[in-house]
């Protein structure tokens, strides 16, 4: 019996779930584990690494099933990547002088402009979704100290 690749998205998948999952256990490592009870600091850092590597060993696990989904890897669309990536950056950018609510507008709408199915109307209620739950859960819930608007607004 030999082992072929059926489904290389899912082997791919696999392999960055056990690389993230090993890094963090091995990082983990540099800080007193204890025991389960007295959890040390890398305690939970290195349990969840490891469940993430078993995730991703199952996952690799899947991708050479003989009734996986053939599937590649396509080639990356630099563009799309470029949008995100640019996103995340103005976000960065934004938060302090511009404040939570616009600079989750702002990436919203820019990391929307990376899709091929771009539309308005989804866009702006991903948008309002996602100030509505950021706000919530940042700002009142764990009260991060993070300016909501602009200071001109304030």
């Amino acid at each position: 019996m030999t082992l072929r690749i059926r489904n290389h998205k899912d082997l791919a998948a696999g392999l960055i779930y056990v690389a993230a999952g090993g890094g963090f256990g091995l990082g983990a490592l540099n800080y007193k584990l204890g025991d389960a009870a007295r959890m040390g600091p890398g305690w939970f850092p290195f349990w969840v690494g490891m469940l993430l590597v078993v995730v991703g060993l199952a996952t690799i696990a899947t991708a050479m099933r003989r009734r996986a989904a053939e599937e590649r890897i396509l080639k990356p669309n630099l563009r799309t990547m470029a949008w995100i990536l640019g996103a995340v950056v103005l976000f960065g950018l934004l938060l302090q002088p511009a404040g939570l609510v616009l600079s989750l507008v702002a990436l919203v709408i820019v990391s929307s402009l990376a899709s091929h199915e771009f539309a308005w109307s989804g866009t702006l209620i991903n948008a309002a979704v996602l100030v509505a739950f950021s706000v919530g859960a940042f700002i009142y819930g764990i009260h991060l100290q993070i300016p909501l608007w602009p200071a001109f607004i304030d």
